[in-house]
């Protein structure tokens, strides 16, 4: 197996998603991190690289210095592929200039801040002919791939209903105001961008949603709230959601439901059986048929589909997570890149088509909530 090379942008000292992604992209050994532009600060950059042990050589101060010293080494020795692990405001231009120059590019999400720039961000990958994967990481846990396989083949009917909730607190108080690096970036609507819960979080449940029943939204009915005085950006949000094929949605992403943590969930109906997954406790998937007992499915059996099996490292009754679903993206992204494939609309990794959609969810969410049209006055009774 080809050892691929990573280079990365963001991701430096006191960055949470940085270590994640590191350790996501090398964990079954088939990449290197070998590059970095870490920080927007150039001392802070270095710092952090050397803290990493990346060579004097290979340790930017900036990301366009990363760039230009990557393209000028010999096309076997450069960096394969860049991982940008920055806040929001910073992935259009990075992305589209790595993408361009035919470099393989690995985005967090929400890929950026307007639809505008994620057709630009289309039209680059398309260019360039590059891998272009966005780190939507629960769709890589096994059993999320067995729900999947579940309802393509048909074994809960046809689909009706999706509900899916990203419930979180750490946001009920104005964390922001402490310092809080994450608070910080996050409620600031000139980095995150226009939505802020359900940008940072319900993007996730899109995604999910999306990703496991095989249908689309066609029309939004939302509810945002900034329930902290003084924020800029919503921090809950309710929505209905209609999507093809007649199926109804629900969604839910909120940080200030006290007493939650990463409570992400997905329930789907179809008609002949459920499903339901939580994130919390991934190695579960819940299938419940008509007239018939529930049972638990169980990650790494051999009963389940090949690719729920795929995706596995460790026998049954080892837990397996996080790090590992972020790793499941990567591999499959870093396989097409083996295999000397480029750019795909669809693939086994979420492309930046799937981010360009999420993008259009986050604004038409952010318009439905700004229109007052949706709602019907119910009034008082005599």
């Amino acid at each position: 197996m080809k050892i691929l090379k990573m280079g990365m942008v963001g991701g430096g000292r006191d960055a949470f998603i940085g270590a994640v992604h590191r350790t996501a992209a090398c964990l079954d050994h088939g990449v290197r991190f070998t590059a970095g532009a870490l920080s927007s600060d150039p001392a802070k950059a270095k710092a952090s690289g050397k803290d990493l042990g990346l060579e004097d050589s290979r340790n930017y101060g900036s990301w366009r210095e990363m760039l230009e010293g990557e393209l000028k080494r010999p096309v076997g020795e450069r960096i394969d592929f860049v991982s940008i692990v920055t806040p929001n405001h910073v992935h259009y231009e990075v992305a589209r200039a790595f993408a361009e120059a035919g470099i393989h590019v690995v985005c967090d999400k929400p890929l950026c801040h307007t639809s505008e720039q994620a057709r630009g961000l289309i039209a680059a990958a398309r260019k360039g002919n590059v891998v272009f994967a966005v780190t939507y990481n629960y769709s890589g846990y096994p059993m999320v791939k067995q729900a999947r396989q579940m309802v393509a083949s048909g074994q809960i009917g046809e689909v009706r209903k999706v509900v899916v909730e990203y419930n979180q607190g750490w946001l009920a108080g104005k964390l922001e105001e402490s310092g809080q690096k994450q608070a910080d970036w996050r409620t600031d609507p000139a980095r995150s961008g226009a939505g802020g819960a359900i940008g940072d979080i319900g993007s996730h449940a899109e995604q999910l949603a999306a990703f496991v029943t095989g249908k689309e939204i066609e029309a939004i009915c939302a509810d945002l709230t900034t329930f902290v005085e003084g924020r800029r950006l919503d921090d809950d949000a309710n929505l209905l959601l209609r999507m093809t094929g007649g199926v109804r949605g629900v969604l839910i992403a909120s940080q200030i439901e006290i007493g939650h943590e990463n409570d992400l969930r997905l329930r789907v109906f179809g008609t002949k059986g459920s499903l339901e997954w939580r994130q919390e406790e991934p190695n579960e998937l819940w299938h419940r048929a008509m007239g018939e007992p529930d049972r638990v499915l169980r990650r790494g059996n051999g009963y389940l589909c090949e690719e729920a099996r795929a995706n596995t490292r460790i026998p049954p009754g080892h837990p397996e997570a996080f790090l590992e679903a972020f790793a499941n993206v990567y591999n499959a992204a870093c396989a097409a890149m083996r295999a000397g494939r480029g750019f795909e609309e669809r693939a086994a990794y979420p492309t930046v088509v799937d981010g360009a959609r999420g993008v259009l969810f986050i604004e038409k969410t952010v318009e439905s909530a700004k229109s007052e049209r949706k709602w019907t006055a119910v009034g008082g009774v005599g």
